[in-house]
């Protein structure tokens, strides 16, 4: 199955990508999402200031999921912020706190949490 970040254009605050991510992220999947993320990345060029990568409908996600968050950050520009969004008790959020990826990339329990996150001070 392949499956293809959905941005959510007409509901994204300028200036803003919020991508739904995938029920589960792991071997099979991650190494794709990412040029998939990164080409919803560049076509926002020069405006992008936030992406947010929403996890609330992620049932699975094991270290691979880690990985292709970290690969997201380093592959952003400085002027954008990453943020994550992992519903408090879920697989995802656990994963990130275990990884301790949870320090370098701001996770939220919801979308309006991150995205209201955005207006105030960076992370």
């Amino acid at each position: 199955m392949i499956f293809h970040p959905q941005p959510c254009e007409p509901c994204d605050p300028p200036g803003c990508a919020v991508l739904a991510m995938p029920s589960e992220i792991d071997f099979c999947n991650a190494s794709g999402l990412l040029p998939l993320i990164m080409t919803a990345v560049e076509q926002r060029s020069g405006g992008l200031r936030l992406l947010v990568l929403d996890l609330s409908g992620t049932r699975f996600m094991d270290s691979q999921g880690v990985r292709l968050i970290a690969a997201v950050r380093r592959r952003l520009p400085d002027s954008t912020l990453l943020r994550v969004v992992a519903a408090p008790k879920s697989v995802a959020s656990r994963v990130l706190e275990l990884s301790g990826l949870r320090r370098d990339v701001p996770v939220h329990d919801d979308l309006a949490e991150a995205l209201h996150a955005e207006s105030g001070t960076a992370a």
